[in-house]
């Protein structure tokens, strides 16, 4: 991390509150010192979640989410530390270091016609612009056909201004002619994954004769696009942006933008696969509707959607490849702790045509009738073969995160079965250590051959490190005592170094993912008050003095016990030092 980054980070937690900007997604109520609510990042419904204002960290008891302002903000949003913090310096005012180390580092290349910008910067603007290029050519002569699309599909236009529908000409320069004339290059265009090149150095359009659906991040960034033919059916049905800088698949959720603020409310989200059937979803009045964008669901899918709700219904065809598809979501989701129910359509039926036919009032009946995700996997479970059955509960039950969660699920997924509970759970500890066994083997980790298995964390640097990191000013007086050559694990002395080296109100910046989890454990999650410090001070230094005295102990019984060679002044001397260090450890211990 640069300088000016850090300094950067600094100026933004000087100015932006970290309570201010947690009660945006999360209902908030104070207790005591305390911030605390219901964890937004998994299935709660108690208080776990708390913001410590004075400090700037948030700490969750029951899944250990924890973290400062922009850890908050990226997790929430599901973006990237850079993407947290450029929309954080643009909200608090703060202006970031655009200079070449910064560029190489954090925000990548910048080009085109302001080199002081990021290349992503420069991506999404050539986003933006063609958005625009779309939403003008809907509304202009060419767009007549889509238009008439569009009205027999039943679009409103308060939906197709939401979410900003689009339609792409039929020529193949119009939008990189577009791009060129904003002062954007081919080659930027092929990078945004705008523009193609055939094989004979042609640049195209990528999307040409088709209605425009806009992707958007979650700070509302056009970051991509999906494409529907109009008129010529040859053609692909749909495409979708190919993975960019800015655009992953399967990281994304069509319309999460505008629904998440319905989901954050207490709304379930609505998951189901096709755009138009978010749109449709929308229009009629289920505003917390999001799509998949043409990628079986994916665990960032999952975390995308676990920040802003607890429960999702999904909604899929009730074919097989639709039965197998919500056995694989409801798994996913259920092992995140969410909760899910399953949606499945009669045959031939979909939203469009159950909502714009049958009505309303049959859909909502269809959602009354759903299971829940568990009771949706125990039925499917039963139509499988017994050994696929159980291999699909086994591996499901390893992958639950919240002990409490796994046992249930695997209580109830034992009977299912026709097994005992304990003969359920021989089975999956038997799987687990097979599965261990052979990833060990090939990446020669614990449980194969290179590595040795990890120790437990050692108790004593555990005390010593808990205090230093509570009280990083009293680092000379524990180094005094010898704290410092008294820790044994690398991880312990390497964490002392970064509190050696950096001030305490920065020094979080530098650690990784494990050490900033215990720093903020330590300092907010499970500390007492900070107001013990001579109280914890003496007993870390009657723990070192009493340690030093057993190795002392230890040393001179060793000695002894290689004999002197027959010396009787020499043994006796042993001895008395022996009596002595005993008397000493005896007398401290009671």
């Amino acid at each position: 991390m640069s300088q000016g980054s850090s300094r950067a980070i600094q100026e933004i937690k000087a100015r932006l509150n970290i309570v201010d900007i947690v009660r945006r997604y999360v209902d908030l109520r104070r207790n005591g010192p305390r911030w605390v609510a219901p964890c937004p990042f998994h299935q709660e419904t108690k208080p776990s979640f708390s913001v410590n204002e004075e400090e700037g960290f948030f700490y969750c008891f029951g899944c250990q989410a924890s973290g400062d302002l922009f850890d908050f903000y990226s997790q929430i949003n599901g973006l990237s530390f850079r993407e947290t913090l450029e929309q954080l310096a643009e909200e608090a005012g703060v202006t970031l270091d655009r200079s070449p180390s910064w560029r190489n580092g954090q925000g990548g290349g910048g080009t085109g016609a302001d080199a002081g910008i990021s290349r992503r910067r420069h991506l999404l603007k050539a986003h933006e612009l063609a958005a625009a290029h779309f939403t003008a050519n809907l509304a202009g002569k060419a767009g007549g056909e889509c238009r008439e699309y569009m009205a027999r599909r039943g679009l409103s236009e308060e939906i197709v201004r939401v979410f900003g529908l689009g339609w792409s000409l039929r020529e193949w320069r119009a939008l990189a002619d577009a791009l060129r004339r904003a002062g954007f290059g081919d080659d930027l265009g092929i990078e945004a994954a705008l523009l193609g090149r055939s094989g004979n150095g042609r640049v195209y359009d990528r999307f040409r004769g088709r209605l425009i659906f806009p992707i958007r991040s979650l700070s509302g960034s056009v970051i991509a696009f999906g494409g529907r033919i109009i008129g010529n059916e040859d053609e692909a049905k749909y495409i979708n942006s190919s993975d960019s800088p800015l655009y992953k698949k399967g990281d994304h959720l069509y319309g999460l933008p505008q629904a998440r603020r319905a989901a954050a409310s207490g709304a379930p989200f609505l998951l189901t696969e096709g755009y138009m059937d978010v749109l449709t979803l929308h229009q009629y009045g289920y505003a917390s509707a999001v799509g998949v964008l043409g990628t079986a669901f994916t665990p960032e899918q999952v975390k995308r959607l676990s920040g802003f709700a607890s429960r999702v219904e999904l909604l899929f065809d009730g074919d097989a490849a639709g039965r197998k598809a919500a056995l694989r979501a409801c798994g996913m989701l259920l092992s995140k702790g969410l909760s899910c129910k399953v949606v499945l359509f009669p045959e031939g039926e979909d939203i469009d045509s159950l909502l714009r036919g049958a009505g309303k009032d049959v859909f909502e009946n269809l959602r009354a009738a759903a299971p829940e995700g568990l009771a949706f996997c125990s039925r499917v479970l039963r139509d499988m073969a017994p050994r696929d059955a159980v291999d699909w509960a086994g591996s499901f039950v390893a992958q639950v995160e919240l002990p409490e969660l796994a046992g249930r699920y695997a209580s109830v997924l034992a009977t299912e079965l026709g097994l005992s509970e304990s003969e359920f759970r021989e089975r999956l500890v038997a799987g687990r250590a097979a599965r261990r066994s052979v990833a060990g083997a090939e990446r020669g980790t614990p449980g194969g051959r290179g590595t040795p298995v990890p120790t437990r964390t050692n108790v004593r640097d555990r005390e010593i490190m808990t205090f230093a990191v509570r009280y990083p000013h009293a680092l000379p007086r524990l180094r005094e005592l010898g704290a410092y050559l008294a820790l044994v694990s690398p991880r312990a002395r390497d964490l002392w170094r970064k509190l050696e080296e950096n001030p305490p109100e920065a020094v979080v910046q530098f650690l990784d993912a494990r050490e900033k989890t215990f720093w903020i454990r330590c300092r907010t999650g499970e500390a007492p008050p900070l107001d013990t410090e001579e109280r914890e001070f003496a007993g870390i230094s009657d723990m070192l003095h009493s340690m030093r005295m057993t190795r002392q102990s230890v040393s001179v019984s060793a000695a002894l016990r290689q004999g002197s060679g027959g010396d009787f002044e020499t043994d006796l001397d042993y001895l008395r030092a022996l009596q002595e260090t005993l008397e000493r450890t005896h007398g401290e211990q009671y």
